[in-house]
């Protein structure tokens, strides 16, 4: 079912200027954010460096982007238990804890495709 309201390239340029808005507000308050945007400025370089080609290029940038996003998720999730309710709650610590956990999942799977890549490197 389609919302009503805009169209085409005025929906188009409203959900840009949002998402913008969605990557300020991560980097105003989220440490673990800023911290990723920064290790890209040095593993975006390295990983042009390492590849092959584009497809490794974007396994290994790809890798860093899932972290970031994952990190954006688990902080929508965090807004929103908190917008919620301050309250301890069960529920709310297991969703933050499920955020937490797609954190770190991408973060074995950056370990896991940086190491593969590094390791054929040094066997060949």
């Amino acid at each position: 079912m389609n919302k009503p309201g805009r169209r085409g390239l005025p929906r188009i340029i409203d959900a840009t200027r949002y998402s913008m808005r969605g990557l300020r507000a991560a980097w105003t308050h989220e440490e673990g954010f800023r911290t990723e945007c920064i290790l890209m400025l040095f593993l975006t370089p390295a990983a042009a460096w390492l590849a092959r080609d584009a497809v490794e290029f974007i396994l290994l940038v790809g890798s860093c982007l899932l972290v970031m996003l994952a990190e954006i998720l688990n902080s929508a999730i965090e807004s929103v238990v908190d917008r919620v309710s301050l309250d301890q709650h069960p529920l709310s610590g297991q969703a933050k804890d499920l955020g937490s956990a797609a954190v770190f999942v991408c973060m074995v799977l950056v370990v896991l495709t940086w190491g593969a890549l590094i390791g054929s490197r040094l066997l060949s």
